[in-house]
């Protein structure tokens, strides 16, 4: 798993993690932080699979 992957699936994760405080502890900032990053961490992922360059970069090694 190359460093970008990990990067991006640390996002996702980041973001399930702060959906879940957010919505147990009715913190509507957390929850939106959560929603963001989990977005952003699946775009990535998205435009990884398909083999775009995400920030100008083609490869990351």
């Amino acid at each position: 798993m190359s460093s970008l992957t990990k990067g991006r699936s640390a996002l996702i994760t980041l973001g399930i993690i702060l959906l879940i405080i957010g919505f147990i502890a009715k913190v509507a900032i957390i929850w939106t932080i959560g929603i963001i990053l989990l977005v952003v961490g699946l775009i990535l992922v998205a435009m990884g699979m398909l083999g775009r360059a995400v920030g100008g970069r083609r490869h990351y090694f």
